[in-house]
């Protein structure tokens, strides 16, 4: 099963170099990322920059039309020009299905700002312990996942600060 995960830092840059590991990573066949995008916002932009990783997708990717969706119910902010039309309620309302409701939604929206980042992975068969490694200074913050509740309260804990 598939995981969509979103990751925030506090940063702009912050998104774009773990995004970096995380092509290392898949390249190491620690994690298989099925499409990915990163969200930079600059301080004094009125909006943040979008982009998806499409070097990192596999055959499953989402595609740009939903990376432009779901941003755009974010931010409002369409990526590679998908529209979004006076459906957006319905949008919204299948999005939910995947996991992306309304608290996942606002969860994004109180924490990219301007002068952070965020990267947005769908991803499978990850190798948690791993990928602990990889990203344990990077001061990344798990803000939001389609993943229950228990399973959100372990990542939590694999990427917590240690002191």
């Amino acid at each position: 099963m598939a995981t969509l995960t979103a990751w925030a830092f506090n940063s702009v840059d912050g998104a774009e170099q773990a995004s970096q590991k995380l092509q290392a990573l898949q390249a190491q066949e620690l994690i298989k990322i099925q499409d990915a995008a990163v969200v930079s916002w600059e301080p004094g932009k009125k909006k943040p920059k979008t982009r998806q990783l499409s070097n990192m997708t596999a055959a499953g990717a989402l595609g740009g039309t939903f990376w432009g969706m779901l941003f755009g119910l974010i931010f409002f902010v369409p990526l590679l020009g998908a529209a979004i039309g006076a459906g957006i309620g319905a949008l919204a309302g299948s999005m939910s299905d995947v996991g992306i409701d309304d608290s996942f939604i606002n969860s994004v929206k109180q924490r990219v700002t301007p002068g952070t980042s965020a990267l947005f992975v769908l991803s499978s068969d990850a190798v948690i312990d791993r990928i602990k490694d990889t990203f344990q200074n990077t001061h990344a913050e798990l803000i939001a996942s389609n993943l229950s509740e228990e399973q959100e309260a372990k990542l939590r804990e694999v990427f917590a600060e240690e002191e």
